[in-house]
């Protein structure tokens, strides 16, 4: 009997697949793959399209195979690192360069050209977003102006330019479907945030030909069916979302005001804003939230490049840590930071700065300092950067905020999360299914495919695992 759902989770660093009971909250079986990093030059970041469709197919066949094969498995739902860019040739489903990630910052220049021409506020009314290379408009020109031949393939509908969400969607559909889903599409620069269709006067700003753009669609609803060759069976796909939007889906937070932040690679805090898009005067993002069941609900939303890559970078790179467990542990052997900072702008800063600019910096340094130092500094940074982000999530809603609701890898950090709260002077609850991101993404498969009834059910489920309560002075945290 069908009575499972499968979340395929398409992030930055890994590709997994999740599967979910119906209840919503025990996941059944996991398969995750991890996804190698390009860095052709500085300030560029890539990944292989082909890499991420292979891994994606893989995890899925473990994990339908862990509880019992693919007629166990009712709907699939998707969620995905957003903005990051593929483009691929319509006929053979082959990509024609390496994907563009969302932290990949090669389009500064035009970005800020646009910005100095004064296009700013225009595209911010229309799409809630600011001019940065972070989006995927920008990356979509560079794609078809660098690729030999492309743009000219591309005005003649020769070629498909889309996020990771429509490229597997097209893969798994075997080219039968070239769509996305509204929070992706609002991710773009090209896309209303109020009438939620590709904007022609956009898509002339940018220079990018309607023709390889993907439909766009509610994220709960039917966006076709996996070939049958795949997984033995056509299985219909329900659901889809960006994976802050899932993430947000995933905690519940179905009502205005509600607040999440994802601990991924990077960090990002997004606030339920009701049916309407929100204003943001403190260089934050508007954006689609979801749309489900016929209603359209907006968020506001702080996006930081750099959390776990910090962590990442200090493993990898610097080799300061065998493994990211290991700087809890580190840290928490000190009795404080002993005056260091790390301001991690690896790929420059997001909000509320926008500097694409920015580079990563150590401060603070004696012959004292150690490993232990630093990777305290790497933490503390995480959350210290968490924290401009709800301040000026507060000052535009011009109220305190009651709570944060967190998710992402991070999260198993007791340190990090006492810390954060002690910071904000507000409770940080943990849930008990931290695949919150995973999570969201079946919500919004189960909801089309009928195994939820309504927004309200998904709200219910959500239960809380623990809350750090902040314990610092309100005086020695403004400090």
């Amino acid at each position: 009997m069908a009575d499972l759902i499968l979340a395929l989770d398409q992030g930055t660093t890994s590709t997994r697949a999740v599967v979910f009971d119906a209840d919503g909250w025990r996941p059944r079986a996991t398969a995750q793959i991890p996804l190698e990093q390009h860095f052709p030059q500085p300030g560029w970041v890539e990944h292989d399209a082909d890499e991420i469709w292979r891994a994606a197919l893989q995890v899925c066949r473990e994990a339908m195979h862990e509880v019992g094969g693919p007629d166990r498995i009712a709907a699939i739902g998707i969620t995905n690192q957003r903005e990051t860019t593929v483009l691929w040739d319509r006929a053979t489903g082959a990509p024609l360069h390496r994907a563009i990630v969302w932290q990949d910052r090669r389009t500064a220049a035009v970005t800020d050209a646009l910005k100095a021409a004064g296009h700013e506020p225009a595209v911010q009314a229309e799409t809630g977003l600011v001019l940065d290379p972070y989006f995927s408009a920008s990356k979509i020109a560079w794609l078809l102006d660098h690729v030999e031949g492309a743009r000219a393939r591309a005005e003649a509908g020769e070629l498909c330019a889309g996020t990771i969400d429509a490229w597997l969607m097209f893969k798994l559909t075997g080219g039968a479907r070239f769509v996305t889903d509204v929070t992706n599409a609002s991710r773009t620069s090209l896309f209303g945030l109020s009438d939620l269709v590709w904007r022609d006067d956009l898509l002339d700003l940018f220079k990018v030909p309607r023709s390889v753009l993907p439909e766009a669609r509610p994220s709960a609803g039917l966006f076709g069916e996996t070939g049958p060759d795949l997984f033995g069976r056509p299985i219909p796909m329900t659901g889809c979302a960006g994976d802050q939007q899932a993430a947000l889906v995933g905690h519940g937070a179905l009502r205005a005001g509600a607040i999440k932040i994802t601990y991924g690679t990077g960090a990002f805090l997004v606030a339920h804003t009701g049916e309407r898009p929100a204003v943001s005067t403190h260089r934050l993002l508007s954006t689609v939230a979801y749309q489900a069941g016929g209603q359209t609900a907006y968020a506001l939303e702080g996006s930081i490049f750099s959390a776990g890559s910090t962590v990442q970078w200090l493993r990898d790179t610097m080799g300061a840590v065998g493994h990211s467990r290991e700087t809890e542990a580190i840290a928490q052997a000190l009795p404080d930071n002993g005056g260091v900072y790390l301001i991690p702008a690896f790929t420059g800063l997001g909000a509320p700065y926008w500097n694409a600019d920015a580079r990563g910096a150590i401060v603070g340094l004696t012959r004292g300092s150690t490993r232990a130092h630093i990777a305290r500094a790497a933490l503390e940074a995480i959350a210290f950067q968490s924290a401009d982000l709800v301040l000026a999530m507060a000052r535009d809603a011009n109220a305190a905020l009651p709570d944060l609701r967190v998710d992402g890898g991070a999260i198993a950090n007791d340190l990090l999360m006492q810390f954060q709260a002690d910071l904000l002077g507000i409770p940080v609850v943990r849930p008990q299914v931290i695949e919150t991101t995973a999570l969201g993404a079946a919500y919004l498969a189960g909801l089309s495919s009928g195994v939820y009834r309504n927004l309200d059910e998904l709200s219910a489920q959500w239960q809380v695992e623990r809350r750090f309560h902040p314990t610092l002075p309100r005086e020695r945290a403004q400090e």
